[in-house]
């Protein structure tokens, strides 16, 4: 089973991918929330890296989505974003995002995340 990256800036989407390739996790990637949101209604992916700061729907209306859609709800997610305020952190821990890594995400932080929520061993 694939994960799922939503980030609109390809670059930052783009190197996610080739990190989580690395560590032997397919994901596919949702440039954007418009994507994202297409994607999620034909596919729960085994994970979600989401962005927070992106055009039109944010990533914190992405996460409320998630948590409430019945057959989303359980897939573990993985806030990535340059926005570091304690505010920030505090919304999208409430929100139900396991982890919040700032960008640029490495791959030690990255797989630190997959392996505390289970997804690596």
């Amino acid at each position: 089973m694939d994960g799922l990256i939503i980030d609109d800036n390809r670059n930052t989407a783009d190197a996610l991918q080739q990190m989580l390739e690395v560590l032997d996790l397919p994901a596919r990637v949702a440039y954007g929330s418009s994507a994202a949101i297409s994607v999620l209604g034909s596919f729960v992916p085994l994970f979600i890296c989401l962005d927070i700061n992106m055009p039109g729907v944010d990533g914190t209306e992405i996460l409320a989505y998630l948590k409430r859609e019945p057959r989303l709800m359980k897939v573990p997610v993985f806030v990535i974003t340059s926005d570091d305020q304690p505010e920030t952190r505090q919304r999208v821990m409430k929100g139900g995002a396991l982890a919040m890594l700032i960008k640029p995400a490495t791959i030690d932080a990255l797989e630190g995340a997959l392996k505390k929520a289970g997804i690596l061993s």
